[in-house]
């Protein structure tokens, strides 16, 4: 029998040849793990000596200042660094970050945090993306940097990851829900690679109810509801971050702050997240168009002969109405991403198209004073992750304002003026609110070859 010729190896300080060829490949090997590239003298910190071995060494506590320190830059980097606390604050959110360790008072949400400074400081904020949307009913939040002389509460339970705290008050609508809330949780919390414990302010259960899944794919912990821990503090050695980082409307940019992934990397989340079957359109077998339909205002007025259009055209048409169905993400996320078309009239529910399959179509019946809007929240987004965007700008005719006003009213020969002679409330009441759209079926059948040309030339 031949013996086994098969030799151990390890890495002995006596060995500099293979220690100098193994670095690379553990530097490699901690990049891809922590998801962020660090100085080649900095890896050195990870490794210690033993006898004649080097072993890797815990530096989880290291690894979370770093990644604390990621979501401020500039001066309030450095602020962190001197002090332990900074604000990231932008048009957009305000991210309070501490890397050192908090103590948080659920009964009236105050983080604790030691000072180097003679005085106590406070400083208040708000927990949610879009500061410019003023919202009083999103509870406060105060951080209180103590000196020396003040003696913080006592704490009740001590956790060993940091801290994130943020609101689920602006909930009930697709797009705000997702816009300013799951995509700047990501945002903040995917760096922490599920070691960070979420504090949900004014905790809704519904929200909890539609994205469980999105949040516990960011955190291995339960998510802690304030008003049910009876006033009891919590310590957070490790540090706390309040609010959350907002990129711009539906957007992860990989060049923004934490940086590192992009709208890519989170339509892959999602997928993970809901067990999304399908990556690419050429997936799916046959061609299918999912129909968003509306009960109220910016309905389709000749919905029948539409469907009837898109069937004659090819496409095997699913018709969503606005039900239960909708509001339930883990069924409904699935329908989408089984879609070859989406098709919608400008609102929330096209927030949906991030469910889509890469290589699928989404059109946008763009409404009269809904240019804007139109290409900002859903056209930009759907070109940024890989979705083909066609838009259908309907005619003045097409639009029941016509008859509702007279086709040659201002609101409909320009619907700019509205926005100039009473800004957005007066647009809003008129575009969204009182308009209903009957499609001029020729042409739309244009656009919907074109979508089906598209959709069938990946899988040719």
């Amino acid at each position: 029998m031949e013996k086994d010729s098969t030799k151990k190896f390890t890495f002995r300080t006596g060995s500099p040849v293979l220690i100098l060829l193994a670095l690379p490949l553990l530097c490699v090997g901690f990049d891809f793990f922590y998801g962020s590239r660090v100085p080649f003298n900095r890896w050195m910190q990870y490794f210690t000596s033993s006898g004649d071995e080097f072993r890797a060494v815990d530096k989880e506590d290291e690894m979370f200042r770093f990644r604390l320190g990621r979501l401020v830059r500039g001066d309030d980097r450095r602020s962190l660094e001197t002090t332990g606390f900074a604000c990231d604050r932008t048009y957009h959110s305000v991210v309070c970050v501490s890397n050192r360790p908090a103590r948080i008072a659920t009964g009236n949400m105050t983080v604790y945090i030691p000072s180097d400074e003679d005085s106590d400081r406070v400083t208040v904020a708000r927990p949610y993306a879009r500061q410019e949307d003023e919202l009083k009913v999103i509870g406060e939040v105060r951080m209180y940097q103590y000196s020396n002389t003040t003696a913080p509460p006592e704490c009740r339970r001590t956790h060993g990851v940091p801290a994130v705290i943020f609101s689920s008050g602006s909930t009930g609508n697709v797009f705000h829900e997702m816009n300013e809330i799951v995509i700047p949780l990501y945002i903040t919390a995917r760096q922490f690679r599920r070691r960070v414990q979420f504090i949900l302010e004014d905790y809704k259960p519904s929200f909890m109810a539609k994205y469980g899944k999105v949040v516990t794919r960011l955190t291995e912990f339960d998510v802690m509801n304030p008003a049910a821990e009876n006033g009891s503090v919590h310590c957070f050695p490790a540090g706390a971050v309040v609010g959350l980082k907002y990129h711009d409307n539906l957007a992860v940019n990989s060049s923004d702050i934490p940086g590192g992934y992009g709208m890519t990397e989170f339509r892959r989340f999602l997928r993970q997240a809901y067990g999304l079957k399908f990556s690419h359109v050429s997936q799916i077998p046959k061609p299918k168009l999912i129909l968003l339909s509306r009960t109220n205002t910016r309905r389709f007025l000749n919905e029948e002969e539409l469907i009837s259009t898109m069937e004659r055209v090819g496409f095997r048409v699913i018709l969503v109405k606005r039900s239960k169905l909708v509001s339930n993400l883990n069924i409904f996320s699935r329908l989408v991403n089984s879609g070859s078309v989406l098709v919608g009239a400008h609102g929330a529910g096209l927030t949906n198209e991030i469910f889509l399959p890469t290589g699928a179509v989404m059109i946008q019946v763009e409404l009269l004073g809904t240019d804007w809007a139109s290409d900002t929240y859903y056209g930009d987004t759907a070109r940024a992750m890989g979705v083909r965007y066609l838009r259908y700008k309907i005619e003045p005719e097409e639009s029941s304002l016509a008859k509702l006003y007279g086709l040659n009213h201002s609101v409909v020969r320009d619907p700019g003026s509205v926005y100039r002679t009473g800004g957005y409330r007066a647009a809003r009441t008129v575009f969204l609110d009182q308009q209903n759209v009957r499609l001029n079926l020729t042409r739309f059948e244009e656009t919907l070859v074109e979508a089906l040309s598209i959709v069938t030339d990946w899988s040719e």
